[in-house]
C-alpha cells in the first residue's frame, strides 16, 4: 500500500459514515483531513432527485461565491467593435472574433470560461465540437450569452462558477481552496445551495436534495444534513 494510500485510509477513518455533519462542523472536518503537499480544492457533490433524461428537469446555472474561488479564471471573450473594447476594459484576459475562433479551432485552450456576445453566437457555434465536451460553450442560462460583458467578465473574475447536472444526476462544484478559512467556505457552500434551490425545476418530485457531500481534491468525502440548512428543500 502506498504512503498516498494509507493517508487516504487513515483520513477516512476519521469520517462517521452514519452521520449527516452541519455544513460548518462538515467543512471543518474537510479541511482538518486535507493533507496534500498542495492547497487542495474543496468540492461539493450534490445528488438530486431529478431525472437527468427528462429535459424540463435540466439544472444548470451560475452563481457567483461570496469568496471567490481561491483562483482567477482566465476570460475569452468573442466580440466585434465597442464590445470587444468593453471586454478589454472589463478585464478579459483574451479577446477576438473569428481570429480568436480560429484559433481556438486549432487546439488552443489557454483559458477557462468563454463570453460571447449573441451576434457571434452563430460563428462560435462552430466550436461546439470542442468547447463542448470541456463545458466551455457560452451559453444563455449561466449568462455567458450576453451584451453586458462588463458585468459577465466581472462576476466571473470575482468567482462565478457554473454547475451543471451530470448524467447520474448530480451537480459537482468548487467552492473554494483549502487554505480558506471555514466560514468562507461555509459562506460559499450556503450560496450554491440557495442557488441549486432556487434552480429546482417544476417537474421534480419528492425530495429534492438526495444527499450533499463535501470533500477536497485528496480528502474522503463527508455528508451534509442539507435539511439543517434548507428547510424547504423538500
Amino acid at each position: 500500500m502506498s504512503t498516498t494510500t494509507k493517508r487516504l485510509s487513515k483520513a477516512a477513518e476519521q469520517v462517521d459514515r452514519n452521520k449527516l455533519y452541519d455544513a460548518r462542523e462538515a467543512l471543518a472536518l474537510v479541511k482538518e483531513l486535507a493533507t496534500a503537499k498542495f492547497n487542495e480544492t474543496v468540492e461539493v457533490a450534490a445528488r438530486l432527485g431529478v431525472d437527468p433524461k427528462k429535459q424540463d428537469q435540466q439544472v444548470r446555472g451560475a452563481v457567483v461565491l461570496p469568496n471567490g474561488t481561491g483562483k482567477t479564471a482566465r476570460v475569452l471573450v468573442f466580440a466585434k467593435g465597442d464590445k470587444a473594447k468593453e471586454a478589454e476594459a472589463a478585464g478579459a484576459d483574451y479577446v477576438g472574433d473569428d481570429d480568436m475562433i480560429q484559433k481556438v479551432s486549432q487546439g488552443w485552450f489557454d483559458f477557462d470560461v468563454v463570453v460571447a456576445t449573441p451576434d457571434m453566437m452563430g460563428a462560435v457555434g462552430r466550436l461546439g465540437r470542442v468547447l463542448g465536451p470541456k463545458g466551455l460553450m457560452p451559453n444563455p442560462k449561466t449568462g455567458t450569452v450576453t451584451l453586458d460583458v462588463t458585468r459577465a467578465v466581472q462576476e466571473i473574475k470575482a468567482g462565478k462558477i457554473e454547475y451543471r447536472l451530470d448524467k447520474a444526476g448530480i451537480i459537482h462544484a468548487p467552492i473554494g481552496k483549502i487554505s480558506f478559512d471555514t466560514e468562507q467556505l461555509v459562506a460559499n457552500f450556503h450560496a450554491l445551495m440557495d442557488a441549486l434551490q432556487k434552480a429546482k425545476p417544476s417537474g421534480a418530485k419528492g425530495q429534492y436534495f438526495k444527499s450533499v457531500t463535501v470533500s477536497s481534491t485528496m480528502g474522503p468525502g463527508v455528508r451534509v444534513n442539507v435539511q439543517r440548512i434548507l428547510p424547504s428543500a423538500e
